[in-house]
């Protein structure tokens, strides 16, 4: 008999893997532009220096941070300057030896999923145009009025849950062989997951 050819899935982490930085804190300048911007990072201050000294965790730092900048705003408001930044904001920061390796997973048919932190509602317009197949991130709650409270829905997508995400998404990890590349204690898990990691070492 034949062996069976098991399908390749190739994840990719966002901020720092797929880019040169962090998007988090670009997205919500493009968003609120530059006076709303600093007026709200001088209210995060204590916060934030709490978590750069690991007293608070990230997802908590995170929602705190999207309840300042984003609560009360109209969804559809958020959306369209999401689809903007996607457009105009992410492709500065991207890097391309990474983007180069998307490219050769597209060409060699593997499925491709970027698995990130980062808003959902950014990343997803700019991973589809890109030619990812699945988009999995953080998303933030929205009230039934379709105005955000900035607290985020569900889990941060971090750590462990972006192992459970895969596993949601793509079931029984011995049907497929998995890339997973990774910059940050974020993907620790995800990276041990896979079949071949790549750990702030993409290859050329």
């Amino acid at each position: 008999m034949s062996e069976v050819v098991k399908p390749i899935v190739a994840a990719f982490d966002f901020d720092g893997t797929l880019t040169r930085r962090d998007t988090m804190f670009p997205f919500l300048l493009f968003v609120v532009g530059w006076r709303a911007f600093i007026r709200h990072l001088i209210m995060l201050t204590p916060m934030l220096a709490s978590y750069g000294l690991g007293l608070i965790r990230n997802d908590i730092a995170k929602e705190r941070v999207f309840i300042c900048f984003l609560s009360g705003m109209r969804l559809d408001v958020l959306q369209g300057k999401a689809n903007q930044f996607a457009l105009e904001g992410l492709p500065q920061l991207l890097r391309p030896e990474a983007m180069q390796r998307l490219v050769w997973h597209k060409q060699q048919g593997h499925h491709c999923v970027v698995i990130s932190a980062s808003l959902e509602i950014y990343l997803r317009p700019w991973a589809i145009n890109s030619g990812f197949d699945d988009v999995l991130a953080t998303q933030i709650e929205t009230l039934h009025s379709e105005r955000l409270t900035g607290k985020l829905l569900g889990s941060n997508c971090f750590g462990t849950e972006k192992v459970k995400r895969l596993e949601k998404l793509l079931g029984n990890r011995e049907s497929y062989t998995l890339y997973a590349y990774g910059d940050s204690n974020g993907d620790t898990e995800l990276l041990a997951y896979a079949d071949y990691p790549y750990y702030r070492n993409i290859p050329s």
